[in-house]
């Protein structure tokens, strides 16, 4: 187990509050699995992530995604920091204010210069509510 994943294991059920994320932060995820190239987070949906609808915003559902994915990449302890070129979500299902949503992101393929990676979101009825695609290139210099 490397030390990124030995600290996220630490921090298992306790809302994060440690990250060079100022927006992963925002979100307060509580992480409740981590390991090597996979992360599950759970999320309350509060009243600034909803749209007019009440509903989870499709733009927090991306956030939310892209964080995980980074995080995700974190756990890999690579030299170089990863930003997503692109990411690709489809919207299935809704969330609702008050309601806890799991998001779970798993890398599908590190090359050597382009990470592949996926997070799946679900919604408190575990109805698959996102999933979204991303590609993360090296970047050479870590932050």
């Amino acid at each position: 187990m490397n030390d990124t994943v030995a600290f996220l294991k630490k921090q298992i059920g306790k809302e994060i509050k440690q990250s060079p994320s100022p927006a992963g932060m925002w979100l307060k995820p509580v992480l409740s699995d981590v390991k090597e190239g996979y992360l599950k987070a759970e999320f309350t949906v509060r009243p600034e992530m909803t749209n007019p609808a009440g509903m989870l915003h499709g733009g927090m559902i991306s956030l939310i995604s892209d964080e995980i994915i980074g995080v995700t990449i974190a756990t890999l302890e690579l030299p170089d920091f990863f930003p997503s070129v692109n990411l690709y979500t489809d919207f299935l299902n809704s969330a609702k204010l008050g309601e806890k949503i799991t998001a779970e992101a798993k890398i599908i393929r590190k090359g050597k210069n382009i990470i592949n990676t996926e997070c799946k979101i679900y919604n408190s009825e575990n109805k698959l509510i996102a999933k979204s695609q991303s590609n993360n290139i090296k970047a050479n210099n870590k932050k």
